[in-house]
């Protein structure tokens, strides 16, 4: 059974930072590109970030390019979002998907076939 479970989500001023993680199990880890994407109240999911299965290749949406880092440790089954700078239109619940690595990103949710229980960020206006 392949689980992804978010955690590293919270309360946070504008400005300052977080470091979401994301682990995975029941799944061989370095086969899967893993991604994030978040969905505000009231609107659709968007991407964020995506990494590629060994983690050569990264891509971000515009929104987050230059604030945000995404990296993964194979050996522990985990893919790290580092979130800088934030800004209240972070404000978001963050969730990881999987999707094999024999396929390009993606910015459509349904194309990754796992996906965790999202955690929530939050950062006040």
């Amino acid at each position: 059974q392949v689980q992804l479970v978010e955690s590293g989500g919270g309360l946070v001023q504008a400005g300052g930072s977080l470091r979401l993680s994301c682990t995975a199990s029941g799944l061989l880890f370095s086969n899967y590109r893993i991604a994030w994407f978040r969905q505000a109240p009231g609107k659709e999911r968007e991407f964020v970030a995506d990494i590629s299965g060994s983690g050569s290749g990264t891509y971000y949406a515009d929104s987050v390019k230059g604030r945000f880092t995404i990296s993964r440790d194979n050996a522990k089954n985990t893919v790290y979002l580092q979130m800088n700078s934030l800004k209240s239109e972070d404000t978001a619940v963050y969730f990881c998907a999987a999707r094999d690595k024999k396929y390009y990103m993606s910015y459509v949710p349904n194309e990754y076939i796992y996906w965790g229980q999202g955690t929530q960020v939050t950062v006040p206006s």
